[in-house]
């Protein structure tokens, strides 16, 4: 079974959206399975303090590399090979092709920072690897950490109804998903593209090929340089 394992000072913050729609009904039947451990019952203090002023000074607080490790290694105790999860604006920026991976795995061990982050020496000593959802900044990495569990989980076997849904979408070709219609045909004026309704199936791929690549060049010119390399064709100047 895939297992998440969240290393929160909220853990009332979960299973929150997990617990519903397809993730939520996954969840209640076993597909995967969650739980959180408090890093604050690994503190050793009568408040049970989790944080510490910065050293070098500055604002805010910084979560204490001691209590913590104590709160992952009760997460994944020895032995347990599920890759281990920062949340944090300095990360790697996460992509679907890492949440496939981690799909595909055992299950995910993810720490939520908060206040000023987490002491930095926690990151070497428990092999931690940095993720980032974007290039903003949050209260904390909760919401970062309910992302990445809601785009892997999707993904899981069984959770979507239509296998397909995880393979013609957003990214899973390098590409952003091609523009979506549905009822009515007519709608203020807009009609449904008449290639849709051709009954044409080959037509109606290579339109939504087309839409799909020229949506990429307009939005994320990054994405299309990538793509546009690994077809051994770089983008030329202007695109």
């Amino acid at each position: 079974m895939w297992r998440a394992s969240l290393v929160t000072i909220f853990p009332d913050m979960f299973p929150g959206p997990l617990g519903l729609s397809l993730a939520g009904r996954a969840l209640a039947q076993g597909g995967w399975a969650l739980e959180t451990v408090d890093p604050r019952e690994h503190a050793t203090d009568r408040h049970r303090s989790v944080d510490d002023t910065p050293a070098g000074g500055g604002p805010g607080m910084v979560m204490r590399v001691d209590v913590l490790a104590r709160a992952v290694d009760a997460a994944a105790p020895l032995g347990d090979t599920r890759p281990r999860l920062l949340m944090t604006p300095r990360g790697t920026p996460l992509t679907q092709k890492r949440v496939r991976e981690l799909s595909a795995g055992e299950g995910v061990v993810i720490v939520c920072g908060r206040f000023e982050g987490v002491d930095d020496r926690l990151v070497a000593a428990r092999g931690l690897e940095e993720v980032s959802v974007g290039d903003v900044v949050l209260s904390g990495g909760e919401i970062g950490a309910l992302v990445l569990l809601d785009a892997c989980v999707r993904l899981l076997p069984g959770v979507m109804g239509h296998p397909e849904s995880g393979t013609e979408e957003s990214f899973s070709a390098g590409l952003l998903e091609y523009p979506q219609y549905t009822r009515p045909p007519s709608f203020e004026g807009m009609d449904i593209p008449p290639v849709l309704t051709s009954g044409d199936h080959a037509k109606v791929a290579r339109w939504r090929r087309e839409q799909a690549e020229a949506a990429t060049k307009a939005r994320r010119p990054d994405l299309w340089a990538a793509f546009r390399a690994a077809q051994g064709r770089p983008a030329t100047k202007g695109e």
